[in-house]
């Protein structure tokens, strides 16, 4: 199976072409992972595979049924998402498409329903769904996006294949942006990558929105305070990410990138970009406290991860950061 338009998650792709080449694609696929992972993307290819007429690999991208699913007219894939608030997803629209499920298809062996954002169905809707799910239509394929699979009724789950998105290796995922952008230099897209943690819809979003030069700016901030005697000037350059939960892990990210560039001064092999900056930390700290700092950065956005009050996140990066070098 070719998937060109998403790259990376090889064991999810080999699993998917297995079960599809075996003939036991389950009717419910649930994809989980954080926005910007390709979620909608590798439903699309899904749809692509399951509805190509090709004789030779698939999908094909040539023949009527790919050109249709390409085009977003194919009769037999429906798309429906959410709008993004809590139970916007409308137990409405979940029984328009339970009613819709059992009509034959239109034209191809498969009826393919994409749900988006099924974080945001409350209980009705995901119930609503469940009824369809426990006895589908043999042609019904139903794959649902999540960001979280807790936000899903264990019921929902138990009925389903859940596969979890992560983030593609950062060359790979800076040489995909490159082929898709020709304003963007591989040194660029692969400072974002690596700020997104292989996150290539949110890298592609603040190299476009500028996002990203203001994580770049914040995070050099915050390695020159670092140096700094003041621990003030740490607590002002965290100021700037109150509110900015994902802003703080990219620039945690990419602030572990310039200490570990300060630690690799002459070999050339450095992460940041920051080169000056990562010069100036190496002629100031020593080996021993660039690895602490580089062990707080890791430490502090595990914190962030797991949900920690982003208002005690801002206090407590200058803190340990400043612990890191034994101040």
């Amino acid at each position: 199976m070719q998937f060109r338009d998403f790259i990376g998650n090889e064991k999810i792709k080999e699993q998917l072409t297995y079960l599809i080449a075996s003939g036991r694609l389950p009717h419910a696929i649930v994809l989980e992972g954080e926005e910007g992972l390709g979620k909608r993307t590798l439903a699309r290819e899904l749809a692509l595979m399951l509805l190509c007429r090709s004789e030779e690999e698939r999908p094909c991208r040539q023949c009527a049924q790919c050109n249709k699913v390409l085009k977003g007219i194919h009769p037999d894939v429906y798309e429906y998402s959410a709008e993004g608030g809590p139970r916007s997803f409308s137990v409405n629209v979940v029984r328009d498409v339970r009613d819709n499920v059992f009509m034959q298809p239109n034209e191809a062996d498969y009826k393919i329903y994409i749900l988006g954002n099924c974080q945001c169905m409350g209980a009705p809707a995901q119930n609503a769904l469940l009824k369809v799910l426990e006895e589908p239509p043999a042609y019904a394929v139903f794959i649902l996006t999540v960001t979280n699979q807790s936000e899903l009724l264990e019921t929902v789950l138990s009925r389903s294949v859940v596969m979890k998105l992560e983030g593609v290796e950062s060359h790979a995922a800076a040489a995909y942006i490159c082929a898709q952008n020709e304003g963007v230099s591989k040194e660029e897209a692969l400072q974002a990558v690596q700020a997104w943690n292989g996150n290539i819809g949110k890298a592609l979003q603040s190299l476009n929105d500028g996002k990203y030069a203001r994580i770049g700016s914040i995070a050099v901030s915050l390695a020159e305070a670092s140096v700094s005697d003041f621990e003030y000037d740490l607590i002002k350059a965290c100021s700037v990410l109150a509110g900015d939960r994902e802003g703080m892990l990219s620039v945690l990210r990419l602030l572990k990138n310039i200490y570990r560039d300060a630690l690799a001064q002459g070999s050339g092999d450095l992460l940041s970009g920051q080169t000056q900056t990562a010069k100036l930390l190496a002629s100031k700290l020593t080996r021993a406290k660039l690895m602490k700092l580089c062990e707080a950065c890791d430490h502090l956005r595990l914190l962030g991860e797991k949900n920690a009050n982003n208002a005690l996140m801002i206090t407590k990066i200058p803190y340990e950061l400043r612990r890191a070098m034994g101040r």
